[in-house]
């Protein structure tokens, strides 16, 4: 039988060791195996692919597994879902299997003793997926929340334009121009006119000096 010809199952586990083992244990069953870590994705392979068989974990990124097994049964009702599950999410997987119509549930760690104890059930008929009537309710699509409206900044007072005041002069105002002291020249000037006057007089007197022909140009200052 080619590789083609070979059954295709779909891992979606979201573990490294459970995918490893379950890959190991289909190959000797026969079976191809293609994998996703992804829930969302998962859903694309599902309808790309068209799988013989599905596993699915509840604990998957993006969609969580119950969704995602449910998205699978409402795009193909015949699809042949397995849970697989860990011993401590057990009963939620059991509920999750019930809903999606899943065919089985398997509990981790994976033996080929657990394997082959569950594959009649696997290969079995597929039951019904009571959870499909309500998986808008169950996982109804997220709207995105409007974004409130931006508040508009504060509209600034106009400031009134700036009054430019006239610099202050700094400059020290120049001095009035002092008067000139004429009195102190003149009192030197009528100080030496009463020495000279008084010297020609003694020289008059004394005969050194005829002051009678200067007393007509005197009188003409005299008052």
């Amino acid at each position: 039988m080619s590789s083609e010809e070979q059954p295709l199952a779909l891992v979606v586990v979201g573990n490294a060791t459970v995918e490893g083992r379950l890959r190991s244990i289909l190959k000797n069953q026969g079976w191809r195996t293609e994998t996703c870590g992804d829930g969302d994705k998962a859903v694309d392979e599902f309808v790309s692919l068209r799988p013989d068989l599905i596993f699915l974990s509840l604990d998957i990124p993006s969609m969580d597994g119950h969704l995602a097994a449910l998205e699978m049964r409402e795009t193909d009702y015949e699809a042949r879902i397995v849970i697989v599950s860990s011993r401590q999410r057990l009963t939620t997987a059991r509920n999750a299997a019930y809903s999606a119509g899943a065919v089985a549930v398997l509990e981790t760690p994976l033996t080929q003793s657990v394997f082959d104890e569950n594959w009649e059930s696997m290969m079995g008929d597929i039951p019904p997926a009571p959870g499909l009537a309500d998986l808008d309710e169950l996982y109804p699509e997220s709207e995105e929340p409007e974004m409130p409206p931006m508040p508009m900044p504060p509209v600034m007072p106009m400031m009134p334009e700036a009054v430019v005041m006239p610099e202050a002069q700094t400059s020290e105002p120049e001095p009035a121009e002092k008067p000139k002291k004429k009195g102190k020249w003149l009192k030197r000037i009528f100080f030496l006119l009463v020495i000279s006057i008084a010297g020609a007089g003694g020289a008059h007197y004394g005969g050194f000096v005829d002051l009678t022909e200067y007393l007509p140009i005197l009188e003409d200052y005299l008052p």
